[in-house]
């Protein structure tokens, strides 16, 4: 008698099990909030504190990982920084992006998001938008 456990007959359990390794531990959807710092060259270069961002690529790392930092050394949280930094409208909630799924967000940015685990700060991201520090809450 087979167990309700048992694969269907004719399954390739292989398969099956490399699909599960991979896919079992990632969620349908993730809350993040994140800090996002535009640059000359986003696809919109504007924000609700600045009309024209005229600075270099280059620059926005640089200021993003100084945030990055001071949020390892317990000085800032991403929340705070972002209320008062981030160039995107979640600013206003502390960069609460609130929950959302695969495929609604801008590849790189969801990737980095999915990978991350509930509490962790992300690296510098970088997207269309900009440049981004993602903290994944939910």
């Amino acid at each position: 008698m087979k167990s309700q456990w048992d694969a269907p007959e004719g399954t390739d359990t292989e398969k099956l099990d490399e699909y599960l390794s991979k896919n079992l531990h990632c969620p349908s959807k993730v809350r993040v909030r994140h800090l996002l710092i535009k640059h000359k060259d986003s696809r919109k270069p504007s924000s609700w504190k600045e009309e024209n961002i005229t600075r270099t690529k280059e620059s926005a790392i640089e200021k993003l990982q100084s945030y990055k930092d001071e949020i390892e050394r317990g000085d800032a949280t991403l929340e705070q920084l972002a209320l008062d930094n981030s160039d995107c409208s979640s600013h206003s909630k502390g960069g609460d992006l609130g929950y959302f799924g695969h495929g609604e967000m801008q590849p790189s940015f969801e990737k980095a998001a999915f990978q991350l685990q509930v509490g962790e700060l992300s690296n510098v991201v970088e997207s269309d938008s900009g440049v981004h520090l993602i903290e994944r809450i939910g």
